[in-house]
């Protein structure tokens, strides 16, 4: 693996609403408590964490957190 910059270009930024939801990951939060927190739909943050763990490479909560604290976005 390269430095951390070049792990960073090769990802595709997240939106605004993707870093919220991914801040909530490490926490116990279920999906439906962290649509709660955010006051939209289970199935708003299912497509955030669909489009999250694409951009980030990655098929698990655990390893999208693993790779966004690797590439410093949490």
């Amino acid at each position: 693996m390269g430095p951390p910059e070049s792990l960073t270009a090769a990802v595709e930024p997240l939106s605004g609403r993707e870093q919220t939801v991914l801040s909530y990951l490490p926490t116990m939060l279920t999906t439906a408590e962290i649509a709660s927190e955010m006051f939209v739909s289970v199935n708003t943050v299912k497509t955030h964490l669909k489009s999250i763990y694409r951009k980030l490479d990655v098929a698990r909560r655990r390893d999208a957190v693993r790779r966004a604290r690797a590439l410093h976005l949490l």
